[in-house]
């Protein structure tokens, strides 16, 4: 900043020589070297301009207008000579520039915000006393700029001022919302929108709430709820007019209106302030979700929004916002929101006297199911199917004469409407509760959890929803285990079995290698495909190196992996991990504990690398990590931390406090260490650069190429090796079978133009005759198709890369995609 006293002493000099060319000069330096300065300094210049006498300022005036003209059209100091113009010209004769003052002013709704102030607030003030109101997008900023962290009062002051329009314009679902106000200043729409950009706090006071009350009674519960949903349906799609992209600091045009997202939070409050419906809990769940989306250098897009959302669903006492409570907790994973969610569950689950697993077994609805994974509607003469089939629901439609319709019959469309709209928000629905309820299902093997077998066949086998994912699972009933088939559970000779007393989910790390193959057997010769690994599920005892090392195992060291995908992968999985960034600062591993074992696993991690841009995001986290050991403690030990960029991790004690030292691994349960360690193994096999096919230049510096070079095409992990396992039994069944060999960590595939090596773990390909590498970058939907057949499981990834670019590469003369054939044929 430069120093104003200079500025006012060089004023007052040329004030008192009468010098206009250079009073205007030395003024127009003094706004853009000081722009957005507050203080007695910046008064006293504007007090020394004002205070000149009529006609020295009007012909200060002139010289401010002809330096206008000289400034480039998209110079930002054309706004300080608007103005200076209008202190100088207060009272003189006519509105020199109004016109370009007006222009210049709605550039400003182009602009995000600004951290400070600028003097603009004073060509506002100028605006208005000449009688034209303000632009809406030029609101919007003055009002964008209030609720910055570094704002200044003038700013928070003068958008106070602004009344017009109740939202601010730029958003989809603001602009909606706005279109359906008329014009009169009464309006009780306007009146709630008002009321609703109150909400600045957490929660809501009684005061909120009674206002909100009234304002909703003034308009009927059912209007207020048929209006809103659609305005929550339509945020966070793109704006309606771009905002200026800054150099730093995220994309603002990817964030929310901070103005618009304290009306969201006060709409939420209103919806969970009306009679219950399922439209109200389905919206309020996908707002938290939209709200979580991350944007590059900011992270969630508004967790406060998602917060309320949260909060909202919690106040409401129905089973369709239960459900989406149970349904959020299994797929957030920002840390603050997910508090939120299990705080709301314990509260639910202790005012009906269960415990949280019950509630969340008692949450999922069945979403007009009838029976496990079906449902018959009857509009008319057709009949509308909902079929569960694996991971997603499917609507299908039969006539009268029983023949399948290829779309919508347009008689529904015509007579039933909002039944068909209900069938398919209810189709949507369980494909978002199917995965939410895998994944819970999946991390049931270290809840200890055990049923009653009436309980077991109510809750799970029997239930509408959860029943499509229990019956493709086993499970042990009194000490037999159990899969479903042909309508009832049946052991290994398919015996069923109809009572029982005590019931618990199989896992293979405590069976016999026999039984679990001879389940894979009955899983397939019962064409049951598996909602997730079990009876294929790795399993990773203690080796020789561990028992070595007695306390931790190096199984999984020495990795790189991408810091922000691995940090989802932990959240999901239920482990708790710091960002690292690239600062001096400590952090403590990646942790995951395990009340129900009195357990607490840790994952070291560090930084990797130091150069900012190059290693790091815009806003300093780390791109990648290196790992380090796994190791385990009692959960009420003292955390361990180390430097974010690597060094020794230390465990912080209180005064006088002992360290504790990490558990010997041979006493750590057989089925934590493997459920743990499979974990791991999935961080580092999805999110390890060693997979990512663009990677073969070693990355930056090519520094990682030989790691890259050694994952890639090294030595199998465990999942690899389950792989591997399971593609000798489904190779020979293929189209391409006669193409096709596995010969150690590589599936051969023989084609036309090549021979190809598609590694087993990270599906990168060698081509002969010189193992020359191929670089196919996978499509993110890569899935497996109809000509692979029968598959035991689903959700690997991996195994689909493998199988898809088998296919393709099995008839290599009909590849046409230029970035594949240019290698092919070099």
């Amino acid at each position: 900043m430069v120093h104003l006293q200079s500025h006012i002493d060089k004023l007052r000099n040329h004030v008192v020589a009468r010098d206009p060319h250079r009073l205007a000069r030395e003024a127009l330096k003094s706004a853009v070297g000081n722009d957005g300065y507050r203080g007695p300094g910046r008064d006293r210049i504007i007090g020394t301009l004002r205070e000149l006498d009529p006609a020295l300022r009007a012909r200060v005036a002139d010289e401010l207008a002809r330096q206008y003209a000289e400034l480039d059209a998209d110079a930002p100091a054309r706004l300080n000579v608007l103005v200076l113009l209008v202190v100088v010209g207060a009272d003189l004769p006519g509105d020199p520039l109004a016109a370009e003052r007006a222009a210049e002013l709605a550039k400003l709704g182009r602009e995000s915000s600004v951290w400070r102030g600028s003097y603009a607030q004073v060509v506002v003030e100028a605006e208005r006393a000449a009688g034209r109101p303000l632009p809406a997008p030029v609101v919007a900023f003055f009002r964008r700029c209030a609720l910055e962290a570094y704002r200044d009062p003038e700013s928070v002051a003068l958008a106070k001022t602004m009344r017009e329009p109740v939202l601010n314009v730029g958003e989809e679902w603001a602009e909606r919302a706005l279109a359906a106000l008329c014009g009169d200043p009464d309006d009780p729409w306007r009146a709630l929108l008002a009321h609703a950009a109150t909400a600045t706090s957490a929660k809501p006071s009684a005061k909120w709430d009674k206002a909100a009350h009234a304002l909703i009674g003034a308009l009927g519960p059912d209007r207020v709820r048929e209006a809103v949903l659609p305005w929550l349906a339509l945020v966070g799609r793109p704006r309606t007019f771009p905002l200026r992209v800054l150099r730093y600091g995220p994309d603002a045009n990817l964030c929310y209106d901070p103005f618009n997202a304290n009306a969201l939070r006060g709409l939420t409050w209103v919806l969970s302030l009306l009679p219950a419906h399922p439209d109200t809990a389905r919206a309020l769940g996908a707002l938290v979700e939209t709200s979580l989306k991350k944007v590059a250098g900011l992270g969630p897009r508004n967790p406060k929004v998602a917060n309320a959302g949260v909060f909202a669903l919690a106040r409401i006492d129905s089973e369709a916002a239960l459900a989406e409570l149970a349904r959020l907790a299994t797929r957030i994973t920002y840390k603050a929101t997910a508090k939120l969610l299990d705080t709301a569950l314990e509260a639910r689950a202790e005012a009906l006297g269960l415990t949280r697993e019950e509630i969340e077994e008692l949450a999922v609805p069945a979403y007009g199911l009838t029976e496990v994974g079906r449902a018959e509607v009857r509009l008319g003469d057709i009949t509308a199917l909902l079929e569960v089939q694996g991971a997603r629901a499917v609507l299908r439609w039969r006539g009268a004469a029983g023949k399948e319709a290829k779309s919508v019959p347009a008689a529904v469309k015509r007579d039933h409407p909002d039944e068909l709209k209900e069938l398919k928000a209810a189709a949507k629905d369980i494909d978002k509760m199917l995965g939410a309820q895998a994944e819970r299902l999946d991390r049931q093997f270290l809840a200890r959890r055990t049923w009653s077998y009436g309980t077991w066949r109510e809750r799970y086998l029997d239930h509408p929803l959860v029943g499509t994912l229990a019956r493709r699972l086993l499970w042990i009933v009194d000490g037999t285990p159990v899969g479903f088939a042909d309508g009832a559970p049946r052991t290994l000779t398919d015996d069923p079995v109809t009572t029982g007393s005590e019931v618990t989910l199989w896992h293979p790390v405590d069976r016999e290698p026999a039984e679990v193959v001879a389940w894979r057997d009955w899983l397939e010769r019962h064409a049951v495909t598996q909602p997730f690994k079990q009876a294929h599920r790795e399993v990773y005892l203690l080796t020789d190196a561990e028992r070595t090392t007695g306390t931790y195992s190096n199984r999984f060291a020495a990795h790189i992996v991408r810091q922000h995908q691995f940090h989802s992968l932990a959240a999901v999985r239920g482990w708790r991990n710091k960002l690292r960034l690239c600062v001096d600062d400590e952090a403590p591993p990646a942790t995951r504990e395990l009340p129900q074992w009195g357990l607490r696993a840790e994952y070291w991690i560090e930084g990797e690398g130091e150069e900012y841009g190059v290693d790091t995001t815009e806003s300093g986290s780390y791109l990648r990590l290196r790992t380090d050991q796994v190791r385990f403690y009692p959960i009420d030990a003292p955390g361990n931390s180390a430097h974010c960029h690597g060094g020794e991790y230390r465990m912080w004690l209180s005064d006088g406090a002992d360290p504790v030292e990490p558990l010997p691994l041979t006493e750590i349960p057989p089925l934590v260490l493997s459920e743990v360690l499979r974990d791991v193994d999935l961080f580092v096999g999805v999110a390890s650069v060693g997979n990512d096919p663009t990677w073969q230049d070693g990355g930056p510096g090519g520094r990682f190429r030989a790691y890259w070079t050694s994952y890639g095409f090294g030595e199998l992990n465990q999942s690899a090796e389950t792989r591997r396992v399971l593609l000798e039994r489904l190779v020979p069944r293929l189209a391409i079978a006669d193409r096709c060999t596995i010969e150690g960590r590589f599936l051969h595939v023989k084609g036309e133009l090549r021979t190809y090596k598609i590694h087993l773990g990270s599906g990168n390909i060698l081509m002969t005759p010189n193992d020359q590498y191929l670089c196919i970058v996978p499509r993110s939907s890569a899935g497996t198709s109809a000509q692979t057949g029968y598959l035991p499981f689903e959700g690997d990834r991996t195994l689909a890369v493998v199988l898809s670019k088998a296919m393709m590469l099995a008839d290599d003369t009909k590849i046409t995609d230029p970035t594949i054939t240019s290698q092919i044929r070099r």
